[in-house]
């Protein structure tokens, strides 16, 4: 028999190729007969995401003021200028005019008839309006408030009375529908809304005591003989006078020691002597008299005021007065002024 020699490469592939075809031969056999079954293929499902779109609040920026550069402005240079007065005069800075004109760093080739060019300055943005609040918001915003915790034995009209604010106004501020209140309730005293002290009741100003009246009539050391039976006395008024304000009038007989007097109120410039107050002899007595701003400052218990000096008292005068045995019976005679 010839002896056939194979490498083992040419082996390998040729064990490959056979059991390549024995296996082709087996599927044949198989398919022929409908036992190979072929493999089904399943749908794969594709999920699209689906995007829902979100609303998204877009602020719109207010508008921004935009402000045209201004052209610069042309100057001759004078005698005496330097570039820092030019730029003093212009409010611009001393490194915007060197800038400008491309002149030295220190400025100092400056001549007179030379033509600079002045930047003028940038405007500056008015700051943007803001949010006004309206009376009644101004007004709450501007109250101060307290908080208060509900102690054990509280009330809602002690809390009231001891920070001097309504009841009515502590329930509106908390939302109360009732008067009653419980233990670690927590409440807003608004202290805008406390209730005004009372406060003392004004006095009355008094005005400045009043100046001495100057007397008139009649004139100082004036006899007045015993057919007078009644003497006008005048003087100048001090100003307008109060409801509770009066001259007061005094005269004196201080011939001999009598010790008559004779006191008077009047609201007038004028009081008349009556006849009672002359003497009864002959002999001239002499009578002194003056004049004094007053004031009521009370009353006695039947009624009767009770007055207080209010100015000066006036220069006293005298007059004498001849009296007469029929008491004053003669014709009345007053001294014209």
């Amino acid at each position: 028999m010839p002896e056939i020699t194979l490498s083992l490469p040419i082996a390998l592939g040729l064990i490959v190729i056979v059991l390549a075809i024995g296996a082709a031969v087996v599927f044949s056999l198989l398919r022929s007969t409908g036992r190979v079954v072929e493999p089904t293929t399943t749908p794969t499902v594709t999920l699209t995401p689906t995007l829902t779109a979100t609303p998204t609040a877009s602020l719109t920026p207010s508008p921004q003021p935009s402000f045209t550069a201004l052209p610069p402005l042309e100057y001759s240079v004078n005698s005496g200028d330097y570039c820092a007065t030019i730029a003093a005069i212009f409010n611009v800075s001393v490194q915007s005019i060197v800038l400008l004109n491309n002149l030295p760093a220190d400025c100092g080739t400056l001549y007179i008839g030379q033509k600079l060019l002045i930047p003028q300055p940038t405007p500056t943005a008015s700051p943007q309006p803001t949010a006004t609040l309206s009376g009644s918001e101004a007004t709450e915003e501007a109250c101060g408030k307290l908080p208060y915790t509900v102690g054990e034995n509280d009330t809602l009209s002690g809390i009231a009375r001891n920070y001097n604010i309504s009841i009515d106004v502590l329930k509106e501020y908390n939302g109360m529908t009732s008067d009653i209140v419980y233990q670690g309730q927590s409440l807003i005293i608004p202290l805008c809304q406390r209730l005004p002290t009372p406060g003392p009741t004004p006095t009355a100003t008094l005005p400045p005591p009043y100046p001495a009246p100057n007397l008139v009539l009649p004139a100082d050391g004036q006899p007045f003989a015993d057919s007078n039976a009644s003497i006008t006395l005048q003087w100048a008024a001090v100003g307008v006078l109060r409801e509770q304000e009066a001259y007061q009038v005094i005269a004196e007989d201080v011939t001999g020691g009598t010790g008559r007097r004779l006191v008077a109120y009047v609201a007038d410039t004028k009081y008349i002597i009556p006849a009672s107050f002359q003497p009864t002899d002959t002999i001239p007595h002499v009578i002194r008299w003056w004049i004094q701003p007053v004031r009521q400052v009370s009353s006695t218990k039947d009624g009767q005021p009770i007055y207080d000096s209010a100015g000066a008292i006036s220069i006293p005068r005298t007059f004498t007065w001849s009296g007469t045995t029929g008491g004053g019976s003669s014709p009345t005679a007053t001294p014209t002024p």
